[in-house]
C-alpha cells in the first residue's frame, strides 16, 4: 500500500468488485444501499495532498479538481475512500448520461459518495468488519462537502428493491456486515440491478440450429451497435418479426461480421427490456418490434 521510497504516499488499491445477481439476499448479516450510476473511484488523501483514482488506477485528479479541493478539508492525515463519482439530475437520480458532460463543463456538479473506507491515519482497515469501517467513514464526512456517506437502507431487501426501481434508480447492493475488503471479484458484496425499457435498431437477427435467437441492436440513427438482445416474445411476433427481416434484408453494418447473422436494412426499431445503468445492452431481451416512422 505505501511506497518503498519512504516519501508517505500511498499507492491504489485495486478495488472490490460485487457479483450480479437476480435478487438481493435475506437476513441480517447484509447492509443494503443504493447503487450508484456513475463511475466507481478511489479518493486517497496523503503527504502529497488529493488524489482522485479511476477504478482502474489511473490519476483522474486533474479532471476532478473541486472534488480533488473538498477531499484536503477532511480532518485525516491519510486515507484511502473507495466510492462513485456522480451528478444528479432534475429529478435528483444519479445520472450516467450527464456525468460526462459535467466532468469537462460543470465540475461543481460532482458528487462523490463514499461507501467504504480502506486506510485511515497509517493504518491499512481491511481486515475490519465492513460495518466497522463503515461508522469510521461517516464519522471523518461532514455533511456539507460533496463528499458524502452512502447511508444503509433500512427494511425488507425485497421491499427495499422495489422501492429503487420506482425510484427509477439503477439497483441495489447487499453487502456482509462482517466482511473484510478483498481486491478482486467478490460474493461478500452483491448487486441487483434493475430493468428499463428502451427503443433501439434492430441491425440483424443471429439465428443457429439448436440455439436461442438474438436481435442485434443498434442506437437509432446511427445504427452503432450497443449489444444483443434474447428474443423470448411469443411465436406470433417472433414469426412477424422473421418475414420482417427477411423483407428488409441489407448489407453488414460497417466492420461486423458476424456468418448466422441475417443484416437489415434502417427502419425496424425494437423495443428492448435491459439492465439499467450499463453501456450496452446486459441482460437484454426484445419484446417487440415497429417499424420507425
Amino acid at each position: 500500500m505505501r511506497n518503498g521510497s519512504g516519501d508517505g504516499r500511498l499507492h491504489f488499491i485495486e478495488p472490490l468488485m460485487p457479483t450480479l445477481v437476480d435478487k438481493s439476499p435475506e437476513g441480517d448479516a447484509w447492509i443494503h444501499e443504493v447503487k450508484f450510476d456513475g463511475y466507481r473511484s478511489q479518493i486517497i488523501i496523503d503527504e502529497a495532498g488529493a488524489r482522485i483514482f479511476t477504478r482502474r488506477g489511473l490519476d483522474w485528479t486533474a479532471k476532478y479538481r473541486d472534488l480533488a479541493a473538498a477531499a484536503k478539508t477532511l480532518d485525516v492525515e491519510n486515507a484511502i475512500i473507495d466510492g462513485e463519482i456522480i451528478v444528479l439530475n432534475d429529478k435528483g437520480l444519479s445520472d450516467y448520461a450527464e456525468l460526462r458532460k459535467a466532468i469537462t463543463r460543470r465540475q461543481h456538479d460532482l458528487y462523490f459518495v463514499a461507501f467504504d473506507l480502506l486506510h485511515l491515519n497509517g493504518h491499512d482497515l481491511r481486515d475490519m468488519a465492513l460495518e466497522e469501517r463503515r461508522e469510521i467513514l461517516a464519522a471523518i464526512l461532514p455533511s456539507d462537502i460533496r463528499i458524502q456517506f452512502s447511508q444503509d437502507l433500512p427494511g425488507d431487501p425485497k421491499a427495499i428493491y422495489h422501492l429503487v426501481d420506482q425510484a427509477g434508480l439503477e439497483g441495489m447492493v447487499s453487502k456482509r456486515r462482517d466482511s473484510k475488503y478483498r481486491s478482486g471479484p467478490s460474493t461478500s458484496w452483491l448487486k441487483a440491478k434493475c430493468y428499463t425499457i428502451g427503443e433501439f435498431e434492430l441491425l440483424g437477427v443471429e439465428r443457429e440450429a439448436g440455439k436461442p435467437a438474438f436481435a442485434l441492436m443498434g442506437e437509432i440513427g446511427t445504427r452503432e451497435y450497443v449489444g444483443s438482445a434474447f428474443i423470448n416474445s411469443s411465436r406470433a411476433i417472433r414469426e412477424r418479426l422473421w418475414k420482417r427481416v427477411q423483407e428488409h434484408a441489407g448489407p453488414a453494418p460497417k466492420g461486423m461480421k458476424r456468418p448466422a447473422t441475417q443484416w437489415v436494412k434502417p427502419g425496424l426499431i425494437g423495443r428492448v427490456k435491459h439492465l439499467r445503468g450499463e453501456e450496452d445492452l446486459r441482460h437484454a431481451s426484445l419484446q417487440d418490434f415497429r417499424e420507425e416512422d
